[in-house]
């Protein structure tokens, strides 16, 4: 059913395979990856796609460079190329033997860190591309579309495009368990997976707020530097995003640890045992719910702009600060549809001087000023707004 639905990476993936010998495509397990690949296929002459967790596809490739070469015509889909690394050298030699744009696509459920062999062994020869989840701008005028829906089950697309809410959290609790169980073993990662999913429980409490190893440790029996690394892990494998601090060249004390948050709005949801809106509504994560939606929308949309928050010691805050060459952009997050600003708010615009700014709330209306390059908008008006500077 998701395939009907366009992703804007298309014409990214295509652009890059006329770039590059080889393009990734990386992102979290289920966001659409194999499905965006396949319904591109129809565009090539000969497309071979191998699933790396299916055992027949494993013994088709048993022997790769006889395989690239026989198929060096192709383009070849590789998925789940995480779990065979050793792969990576051998990709190299088939590129190096025979040289054209558009030969490998390799899908993978794990950050550029965390394969460093494609790094390594590719440079050069290689696009990254990141996929999400589904983004507002993706599913605003799809049949069925509301914010409350796509808000509380997240952009997960077996996850969204659920009968209702209630299978949407059985889907989102397997996908959790799978994460935790599976995924994250193949990694070669050994952490209990009970350990893990407090850690991340944790995570979502903390929603939007400092990241505070120390205090995270003490309640899982852990050390600093080990909540750390899992912190890492959970970054590595696109299901927590840390936000940097903002520092800003102000006289004034800056916080300097990172913010936390749940990329995906449905696992932060089915974390915390919302199982629909209005419990969502009477949840005090509500706020920091619909923050964390809008910085990871902008974020996903504007790869081009360095995300940062803003917060002084003495608690002035701006949510999402925006960053490109000479220009900054101020964003704050308000989770009413008559939002209402505090003093320390303005001053902290002040501090940042941005030249343009935008209150994302979850109104229907048009964009209407505050004041003068203050305006408050929808997060899909303010995407739309933020595109065309």
């Amino acid at each position: 059913m998701h395939d009907l639905i366009t992703r804007q990476s298309e014409k990214t993936v295509l652009q890059y395979l006329g770039i590059f010998p080889s393009v990734a495509i990386l992102g979290p397990r289920q966001c659409g990856k194999s499905t965006l690949v396949k319904m591109l296929a129809g565009r090539f002459s000969r497309f071979i796609y191998l699933d790396l967790q299916d055992y027949q596809d494993l013994n088709r490739i048993s022997d790769p460079n006889l395989f690239f070469e026989t198929n060096e015509d192709a383009l070849i889909c590789l998925d789940e190329i995480q779990l065979a690394p050793n792969l990576f050298s051998v990709l190299r030699s088939a590129i190096d033997k025979h040289r054209r744009n558009g030969r490998f696509i390799l899908l993978g459920s794990a950050s550029r860190e965390l394969l460093q062999k494609s790094s390594e062994s590719l440079a050069g020869r290689i696009g990254i591309i990141e996929l999400s989840p589904f983004l507002i701008d993706e599913v605003h005028f799809e049949p069925g579309y509301s914010l409350q829906r796509f808000w509380l089950r997240g952009g997960f697309p077996e996850s969204y495009l659920s009968k209702n809410d209630e299978d949407s959290m059985i889907w989102l609790e397997s996908f959790i368990r799978t994460y935790l169980e599976r995924d994250i073993p193949q990694l070669g990662i050994q952490i209990p997976a009970l350990q893990l999913r407090r850690l991340l429980v944790m995570c979502a409490h903390s929603q939007g707020q400092l990241l505070n190893s120390s205090k995270l440790g003490e309640s899982l029996g852990l050390t600093h530097t080990t909540v750390r690394k899992y912190i890492d892990l959970l970054e590595q494998t696109y299901i927590l995003r840390t936000l940097q601090p903002y520092m800003a060249n102000v006289k004034k004390r800056l916080v300097k640890s990172p913010k936390i948050y749940l990329r995906d709005t449905g696992i932060l949801h089915r974390l915390l045992l919302q199982p629909d809106f209005n419990t969502l509504m009477g949840n005090p994560v509500f706020g920091a719910s619909w923050e964390g939606l809008v910085i990871e929308n902008i974020i996903m949309n504007m790869p081009e702009w360095t995300p940062y928050f803003y917060r002084t010691a003495s608690g002035s805050e701006i949510d999402l600060i925006l960053e490109k060459g000479d220009h900054t952009i101020a964003i704050e997050c308000k989770a009413s549809t008559s939002p209402q600003l505090t003093r320390s708010w303005w001053d902290a615009l002040d501090d940042i001087a941005p030249f343009k700014t935008f209150v994302v709330a979850p109104v229907t209306v048009e964009p209407y000023p505050l004041k003068q390059d203050v305006v408050v908008s929808s997060l899909f008006d303010t995407i739309g707004s933020i595109k065309s500077l």
